[in-house]
């Protein structure tokens, strides 16, 4: 199979039902920005993060966004009913919310602000989180709108990447920078 399929070559694309879009279409948008984050997450990976945070949690996340990208892709909602793995439920908010209490016990309580930065992982992880943050403005805009699981999702994923990046930094022995 080629990686090109010149499909696209108009500016269009094909959502999960066949249906065919611009790329500048709002729910291409949308999932084009849980790529970003999913990609900002291999980047924290690869950028020293500690191995249990890397491959316990964040490919499980990865896995995750993948499957929020295909229900978005999906206005018929169709594929969900086909394939386990392409389903965000919530269960997985669930999980996500009982993550961010799990690591936040071995972190200082918050007391101001937190500059973005520390360690190279604890920075992707910051920059994750904002490209997060623009997703779930871009899911939320969505007419007519997505599963309200896909937005819970989106706003706890958000919160865990930035307790994320305080571990990956608490972790690291970087001190934060605190406004």
């Amino acid at each position: 199979m080629k990686i090109y399929t010149r499909t696209g070559d108009t500016g269009e694309t094909s959502l999960f039902d066949g249906t065919r879009v611009g790329k500048d279409d709002p729910r291409v948008d949308a999932y084009g920005e849980v790529d970003e984050t999913n990609a900002w997450l291999g980047l924290a990976r690869a950028s020293g993060l500690d191995p249990a945070l890397a491959d316990e949690v964040v490919v499980h996340l990865q896995r995750d966004l993948f499957a929020l990208g295909a229900q978005l892709a999906d206005p018929a909602d169709k594929i969900a009913t086909r394939v386990a793995k392409a389903i965000i439920s919530d269960a997985d908010v669930t999980r996500l919310e009982q993550l961010i209490d799990q690591l936040e016990t071995e972190l200082p309580p918050l007391r101001r602000f937190i500059l973005a930065g520390g360690t190279p992982a604890g920075a992707a992880l910051h920059v994750a989180r904002t490209v997060c943050r623009r997703a779930e403005r871009r899911i939320v805009a969505l007419q007519p709108p997505v599963d309200a699981v896909l937005v819970r999702y989106v706003n706890r994923l958000s919160d865990l990447l930035f307790v994320l990046a305080r571990v990956a930094n608490h972790r690291g022995g970087v001190p934060e920078d605190e406004w």
